[in-house]
């Protein structure tokens, strides 16, 4: 524990000392032996670095530069091991250095331009930032024609898409490169003119039949269940029924367009009630117990409650031209409107366009956004599904990081590729077919996709309980949450428990299922006026470095801000090495008015964003939560041609991403083992 706390304390000593070291050294020629221990050392720094142990690897890299301070690989991997440490300030000084040196390219200067721009935390909710044309899944091209009117869609957790094709009666699921992996074609007399669709809380799928006068309840497989819903006028009865929303209760609300209304049921399928005069009722949504009901005939967006009391008009006449869908987005709703997608606060009406798809005859019916952070949009005039991308995002690319080599099994090696954007959003659903690995620059033998993290369905979790005098007087509600978090876990993956006090103190790693009855009277680590925070996030996340892809730290708190230290690391350092390697931050509050501002922050800022109260909060949900952030972390493997000298000679690898009109490249290399 001291020896871990001491790599923590001495990381910026060390590099400070470095530098100066290094602009002392002269420009004399290396010799043969100084050559001899640079490599040496710069091996055992590419060790460290896939090991996790990111502290060792900045010193073994430090070293090695003692000996050659012009090799430019070797600050390359510094500012690797610098920025998996989280101190990417100083990453960035070593990149910059062997970029103005001539190393790397455009690769490394991009690199150097998404690492910038991600220290300036950036709202990637915002929907009043334009969107552009990235791509198109044609219903028809030179094969035959593959789905026929696509009128509304919904985007799906692993990144694919379901298609409502409206000419074709069929429900069409396209995976993120718009190859169609599935197809449903309803009951056994099919649909009738499906409209648009939904997934219920328990997985179910609802379609609504616009000439069948009625929604089509369907399992999550897509196997027919029961109608619900007839032709009429009267309670629970539709005629032409279009969109569909549902609110917190599970309750159906339906934009009845032949009766003018928007007509209710709660999630079996039993009438409730109907509400509203519209012309043309089209596009629904519900949110806060709101319920959002574009009118195509006004051109306006009205506000109900849920139960059909109407509240305002958020948006007036002639706003819209003839609007579709919506869809809700965080605070804004998204509407296909003819050939434009608008985003409308909906809080004050303020409507934003945030795409265009030109002149020509278009008809844009549905718009959403896909699990990748794209919009996705159903083009029914022109049969074919548009995706659309931020500016920045096609100009800058995909931001690809090889975090980890096995080669123990070589020449058969094994590669763990991480995707995201230049915003951090994570890209799932790729395919092989999305990659490309190299040696240099010659494509790999036999490379295949093992799988992707994001589909796994187990997962790693560091707890940290606060050991502030706050929290002390919560112990029961601690002891609680820890034993339900365990269960949850169901005996996979593994748990650790660290205790925060002045210093942070591990106090057990292991089977969940032991932790089932555990009691915080046993902690190790004393009660302390200061909670040194940021060690013991850095503590609690060390050993998730190569645990689970799918891995949280969880902060169990009462603390106020007079009680969270961040003495050693600023809140930024802390937010980028749990960011940068991949780890949820999680915080569950024992006490509602007593919220730490630094701990909105790290919620805020790094994957997961969940904050849970204790008494309102179903804790076992933590688990489930952490388990459903996605993750973009794609294994490969490959058999190498390259000659390894006995083990000694570094061996290059490249990984290259594309989807759509977007790529990004990563360059690494790794040893084989020794002969």
């Amino acid at each position: 524990m001291k020896k871990k706390l001491c790599m923590i304390y001495n990381i910026v000593f060390v590099f400070l000392c470095a530098q100066i070291f290094l602009f002392s050294q002269t420009a004399k020629e290396a010799t043969p032996v100084e050559r001899g221990s640079a490599e040496q050392e710069f091996r055992r720094g590419v060790q460290a670095w896939y090991r996790g142990a990111f502290n060792d690897a900045v010193i073994q890299f430090e070293k090695a530069l003692s000996y050659l301070p012009s090799e430019n690989l070797i600050l390359d991997w510094l500012g690797k091991a610098y920025y998996r440490s989280g101190i990417e300030g100083a990453a960035l000084q070593q990149w910059k250095l062997a970029s103005q040196a001539g190393y790397g390219g455009l690769l490394l200067e991009n690199k150097i331009d998404i690492v910038q721009n991600r220290r300036v935390p950036a709202d990637t909710s915002d929907m009043s930032l334009r969107f552009t044309e990235s791509g198109i899944f044609p219903g028809k091209t030179a094969s035959g024609v593959h789905f026929s009117q696509p009128l509304s869609l919904l985007p799906q957790k692993d990144g694919s898409i379901l298609l409502i094709a409206y000419g074709s009666n069929e429900i069409l699921q396209l995976d993120v490169n718009g190859l169609i992996i599935n197809r449903i074609r309803g009951p056994l007399s099919g649909f009738d003119r499906p409209m648009d669709i939904l997934r219920q809380a328990n997985g179910n799928l609802l379609v609504s039949e616009y000439a069948g006068d009625r929604i089509c309840q369907l399992d999550p497989r897509g196997r027919f269940i029961k109608y619900f819903g007839s032709k009429g006028r009267g309670a629970g009865q539709l005629v032409g029924p279009q969109f569909l929303a549902q609110d917190a209760s599970g309750n159906v609300y339906v934009s009845d367009y032949g009766n003018g209304r928007v007509t209710v049921f709660d999630s079996e399928g039993e009438a409730l009630f109907f509400f509203g005069t519209f012309i043309s009722p089209a596009g629904i949504a519900v949110a806060d117990d709101r319920v959002y009901i574009a009118d195509a005939g006004t051109g306006a967006v009205t506000v109900y409650d849920t139960a059909g009391n109407y509240l305002d008009t958020l948006t007036e006449h002639k706003t819209l031209r003839h609007p579709e869908t919506l869809r809700v987005h965080g605070s804004f709703l998204m509407a296909a409107d003819t050939n434009k997608i608008l985003a409308i606060d909906r809080h004050s009406g303020a409507a934003y366009e945030i795409a265009r798809t030109g002149n020509a005859p278009v008809k844009l019916t549905c718009a959403d956004v896909d699990s990748n952070g794209n919009i996705v949009a159903a083009d029914f005039k022109n049969n074919e599904v548009i995706v659309l991308s931020r500016m920045h995002e096609l100009v800058g690319g995909l931001f690809v990081q090889v975090e980890r080599v096995y080669a123990d099994d070589f020449p058969r090696v094994s590669l763990d590729v991480r995707v995201e954007n230049r915003s951090r959003k994570p890209i799932i659903g790729l395919k092989d077919v999305n990659f490309l690995i190299t040696e240099e620059k010659r494509p790999a033998a036999e490379q295949k996709l093992i799988g992707g993290a994001d589909y796994n369905d187990v997962c790693d979790i560091s707890l940290i309980i606060d050991r502030s005098y706050d929290s002390a007087q919560y112990r029961q509600e601690i002891d609680t949450a820890v034993r339900e978090i365990a269960a949850a876990m169901k005996g996979r993956g593994t748990l650790r428990i660290v205790s925060a006090g002045k210093v942070p103190v591990p106090e057990y790693e292991g089977n969940p299922a032991l932790m089932e009855k555990f009691s915080s009277a046993n902690l190790k680590a004393a009660v302390s006026p200061t909670v040194a925070v940021d060690l013991a996030v850095r503590l609690a996340a060390n050993d998730l470095i190569n645990a689970e892809p799918k891995r949280a730290v969880v902060y169990i708190t009462a603390g106020g801000p007079r009680f969270q230290s961040f003495g050693k690391y600023g809140l930024t350092d802390v937010s980028s090495y749990l960011n940068n390697n991949g780890i949820a931050f999680l915080s569950l509050s024992l006490d509602r008015q007593n919220i730490a501002e630094e701990i909105e922050f790290l919620v805020k800022n790094t994957p997961g964003g969940h904050y849970y109260i204790f008494r309102t909060a179903g804790i076992s949900s933590v688990v489930r939560d952490i388990i459903d952030i996605p993750c973009p972390v794609y294994r490969f493997s490959y058999v190498s041609s390259l000659p390894t000298n006995f083990g000694r000679a570094f061996l290059p690898v490249e990984v290259e991403t594309y989807v759509l009109n977007r790529s990004g490249r990563d360059e690494t290399g790794y040893f084989a083992p020794l002969e």
